[in-house]
């Protein structure tokens, strides 16, 4: 499947699958503040320009969000991003339970969204279940 790399650094790198409308990050390393807010909104930006309905978040290195950026997603990101036709969201849960457990609380708001999500360990299961929906 043919990628398009839409940002690309040390923290983060973000592409785009035209073919099946996937926006793809994998965080290389803990992410906050600016890099992390450049970052979602690249994510959120592709979803406008390009028409994407899927979302893989390979989140296996990053950790807790500080309170900034939890607000941050929820009052500027999310009502952005959920406006824009996303349908389907494949979360790789961070490797530190911290993490782990900052991402088990945001999902259930996206799922009230309308957002279908599933969680995974592994990126390639997670690639291969947005494929099929």
């Amino acid at each position: 499947m043919e990628k398009e790399v839409i940002l690309e650094n040390e923290n983060i790198t973000i592409w785009y699958y035209n073919s099946s409308k996937i926006v793809h990050h994998q965080i290389h390393k803990f992410t906050q503040g600016k890099e992390f807010r450049d970052a979602l909104n690249a994510v959120a930006g592709t979803f406008e320009t390009k028409g994407a309905v899927k979302y893989l978040s390979d989140d296996r290195k990053n950790a807790a969000f500080s309170r900034e950026d939890a607000e941050w997603l929820r009052t500027v990101w999310r009502p952005r991003v959920t406006g824009t036709g996303w349908k389907y969201w494949a979360i790789v849960l961070p490797d530190e339970n911290a993490g782990r457990m900052v991402m088990e609380t945001i999902i259930s708001d996206y799922f009230y969204l309308g957002i279908t999500l599933q969680l995974f360990v592994n990126p390639e299961e997670a690639l291969k279940w947005l494929e099929s929906q």
